[in-house]
């Protein structure tokens, strides 16, 4: 592990995995809200999402899904990892107070090109609120002086 950039790709392994856990707060739904423009009465106004099959609000698919990149970030493959893409499947709701954990996992490794194939699953309280994939570029000590 380098500790300016977290795992290189020289020392990433199928199977390694690391999880990060944040709790969406009404200020991440409000802020999210402002920040993206998605201002779905789901999301901000209690008296409406009481009328739908949720039964009250529901934190942003998208701002749920960002516990995923903070994972990438800050765990494996850790700081100055690139994102390149993501894809996800939303299974259930994530409520304000909820805590969410956000787990990656390596799943392939593609060294020729300095790729890493991630599997990713949001859970709350142990039932899976997001899964899919993620393919990410990790740093690499070939491309560091010294």
């Amino acid at each position: 592990m380098n500790e300016l950039n977290g795992y290189d790709i020289e020392d990433l392994e199928p199977g390694m995995s690391a999880t990060f856990a944040k709790t969406i707060t009404e200020a991440d739904i409000v802020l999210f809200a402002g920040a993206s423009g998605d201002n779905n009465a789901m999301h901000i106004n209690e008296e409406f999402a009481q009328t739908t099959a949720f039964k009250g609000r529901i934190a942003h698919g998208m701002l749920t899904a960002s516990v995923i990149s903070a994972a990438i970030a800050g765990r494996l493959p850790g700081p100055g990892t690139v994102y390149l893409s993501q894809n996800l499947r939303f299974k259930a709701p994530v409520r304000p107070g909820d805590t969410v954990h956000a787990t990656v996992t390596v799943k392939e490794l593609f060294p020729e090109k300095r790729r890493v194939a991630l599997t990713t699953v949001c859970t709350v309280r142990d039932k899976v609120v997001i899964d899919g994939e993620a393919l990410v570029m990790p740093t690499s000590r070939a491309g560091r002086p010294g």
